[in-house]
C-alpha cells in the first residue's frame, strides 16, 4: 500500500483526537496541530500510510511531553476484561472454538482510537458473530493452523489484545506454540508489554517486543532480533490496519509457493476508505485474508 490523497485528511483527524485525549488546554491542542504540519508536508507518498503516521505520533508525544494514550489504552483494557468471561464461555461453548476466537479477534480489532473517538465494542461484536465477513478464508487460516506448530502473532492495540487472548488461548489449547509480539514503545494505542502484562497474555503464552515504536510493523525500523523472529516464522496471524499496511507486500517469491517468505494471515477491519478500495469492498467491512491468495 501506498499513501493517498484521503489519507491526509485522517493523519489531521488523528492529531486532533491524540491532542485531545492528551491535554484539555484549547492552545496546547492547536499548537500541536500546527506542530506537526511539516511531517506531514515531508510524507513520502510511495511509503504506507503508516510510515507516515509513525512519525507524525513521535512528533505529538514530543510536543505534549507525554504518551496522550496511556489511560485510554487502560481504560479498554478493563472494559475488555470485564467482558471476557462472557465471550470466554462463547467460545468453549461454540461448535468450532477457532472460528468463534478468529471472529472475535477481528471484533475486536475495532477498538482503534487513531480513527475512532469512541467505539461500540459489544455492537461490533455481535455483528462479528453473526453477518458474513467480505474476504473470509477461514479454512486456508485452520489448515495453516493445523499444519504448524508455532504461530508468531503480531499484536495491535489495547482492549483488542483480550480478545486476541481469547484466539491465543484457543491456539495454546491445540497444542501450538505462540509467540506474542508487541511494541517496544508507545505509539498510538497499540499494545506495549505493559498492556499484555494488564490483561494477564504474559500468564498465557510468552511475548516479547519488536523494538519499535512504529504503527505496524515496518522491520527495518524493529530490533534485530524481531527481524531475525519474524524472518524465521512459517507462520504468522497479524491483526489490525496498521500492520496490513507494513506487510502485504509480503507475497510468495514465485507461483505456487511460499518459499522463503512467511504465511501471514491478516485480521481486521477496513477502517478507512483507503483499505477498503485496495480489496474492492466497503468501509468498515471484517477480513480474514492471507499474503497468499489463490
Amino acid at each position: 500500500m501506498r499513501v493517498h490523497l484521503d489519507c491526509f485528511p485522517c493523519f489531521l483527524k488523528q492529531t486532533v483526537i491524540a491532542a485531545r485525549l492528551g491535554t484539555e488546554d484549547e492552545a496546547i491542542q492547536v499548537n500541536i496541530l500546527k506542530g506537526v504540519l511539516d511531517e506531514i508536508k515531508a510524507t513520502d507518498m510511495s511509503q504506507p500510510p503508516a510510515y507516515s503516521t509513525t512519525f507524525l505520533h513521535r512528533k505529538m508525544r514530543q510536543l505534549l511531553g507525554k504518551d496522550p494514550y496511556k489511560e485510554v489504552k487502560s481504560k479498554y483494557n478493563q472494559i475488555a476484561l470485564e467482558l471476557y468471561p462472557e465471550f470466554k464461555e462463547k467460545v468453549e461453548k461454540s461448535h468450532d472454538p477457532l472460528w468463534t476466537a478468529t471472529r472475535l479477534a477481528i471484533a475486536g480489532n475495532i477498538i482503534d482510537f487513531g480513527i475512532f473517538a469512541a467505539v461500540d465494542i459489544v455492537g461490533t461484536i455481535d455483528r462479528a458473530l453473526n453477518n458474513s465477513i467480505a474476504i473470509d478464508e477461514y479454512l486456508s487460516f485452520r489448515d495453516a493452523v493445523n499444519k504448524n506448530s508455532e504461530v508468531l502473532y503480531l499484536l495491535d492495540n489495547a482492549g483488542e489484545i483480550v480478545f486476541d487472548r481469547l484466539l491465543i488461548e484457543v491456539l495454546s489449547s491445540m497444542g501450538k506454540k505462540v509467540r506474542a509480539v508487541a511494541k517496544g514503545h508507545p505509539v498510538l494505542n497499540d499494545s506495549t508489554m505493559e498492556d499484555a502484562i494488564e490483561v494477564g497474555l504474559t500468564n498465557i503464552c510468552e511475548v516479547f517486543d519488536n523494538g519499535s515504536d512504529c504503527i505496524g510493523t515496518i522491520l527495518e525500523l524493529t530490533s534485530p532480533e524481531f527481524v531475525q523472529e519474524f524472518i524465521a516464522s512459517r507462520f504468522i496471524i497479524s491483526k489490525g490496519q496498521g500492520n496490513f499496511e507494513t506487510l502485504c507486500s509480503f507475497t510468495p517469491v514465485r507461483e505456487g509457493s511460499l518459499h522463503g517468505v512467511p504465511q501471514i494471515f491478516f485480521l481486521l477491519q477496513s477502517k478507512c476508505s483507503v483499505v477498503a478500495r485496495e480489496f474492492g469492498i466497503a468501509k468498515d467491512s471484517m477480513l480474514l485474508t492471507s499474503n497468499y491468495r489463490k
